[in-house]
């Protein structure tokens, strides 16, 4: 009976040990300070701190359908009903955005940038890998519709956390933008667990996964295999710019290309030569500008 009892005792411990550990990760995730951030894109010449202080930025805060505050931040040098939402990757912020709100107001767009819920100014607890994410988002399109006051033509880009979103907002809560540039995103988030879990753990996802699931549903009241772009495409009948590096060692670039076969309707597909996760821009300036021009083309929106 006692060896029972320390075996049952054993099997506890593991449960709660693997559970807590591996969803305190995901949800708590550690996030870079602004000066890691600026200080990186400084140094890869994307930011630059005087240029970006000159710019005229109308600040705002609205409210989360869960409760806390999102922030962000409306640029819009430009007389033109055009705009592009960007939304950030996880354990960044909006400064993440610059380099992308540079590139499009460039192009003559309007540009907005903002903060995920838990990142930068932003409310909220927990990061949720899109499932929350997406309907803050909501409330972002709605909000920037209602500040223009007149019919706009809005694109939303995102990168890796920030595709996901942008995926799901579109597939899910509603196709509420004319475009999508999705930069690295993740075609499901279980698929993507189960990556991290080899690369990083070493482990073998039928001894965390089975583990993981129910604690992030018990704690976090969403389903790991809710979050699942690959699932929600099918909805999506506006077009989609999907951007992913080939040497991307975080979220395979496989992903991209199974979401891109997927979507139905208008739809371009970018893997960048140079670059890891997150940094096809960053290395592929030139050309990342060129094929959104391209995109643009295609869609019917010229210069």
């Amino acid at each position: 009976m006692k060896r029972v009892f320390v075996g049952l005792l054993i099997i506890l411990s593991y449960i709660l040990i693997v559970g807590f550990f591996f969803t305190n990760k995901m949800m708590y995730i550690k996030k870079k300070t602004d000066e890691e951030i600026i200080d990186r894109e400084t140094n890869l010449g994307l930011y630059n701190q005087k240029d970006f202080d000159a710019l005229h930025k109308q600040h705002f805060s609205i409210p989360s359908p869960f409760g806390y505050i999102i922030k962000g931040s409306l640029i819009a040098p430009h007389v033109t009903n055009r705009y592009i939402i960007s939304c950030h990757g996880v354990t960044v912020n909006r400064l993440n955005s610059v380099k992308y709100m540079n590139l499009f107001l460039k192009k003559g767009w309007n540009v907005l940038i903002y903060d995920h819920r838990r990142h930068g100014e932003s409310g909220g607890k927990t990061t949720s890998y899109g499932h929350y994410e997406k309907f803050d988002l909501q409330k972002v399109v709605q909000w920037l519709k209602q500040e223009v006051g007149k019919p706009i033509v809005l694109g939303i880009h995102g990168e890796s956390m920030g595709a996901v979103t942008t995926l799901l907002y579109a597939g899910t809560v509603e196709d509420g933008a004319d475009f999508y540039i999705a930069d690295c995103p993740f075609s499901e988030l279980e698929a993507q667990l189960l990556y991290r879990l080899k690369v990083e753990f070493k482990l073998p996802g039928f001894l965390i996964m089975p583990i993981a699931k129910p604690f992030v549903q018990l704690r976090d009241r969403y389903s790991i295999k809710a979050v699942s772009p690959i699932n929600s495409i099918a909805n999506i009948v506006n077009p989609v710019l999907f951007i992913h590096s080939k040497d991307d060692d975080y979220i395979p670039a496989e992903m991209s290309k199974q979401l891109y076969e997927k979507k139905q309707g208008a739809k371009k597909l970018y893997v960048a030569d140079k670059g890891l996760h997150a940094m096809s821009y960053s290395e592929n300036q030139k050309e990342y500008a060129r094929v959104v021009d391209e995109f643009f083309n295609e869609i019917g929106l010229n210069p």
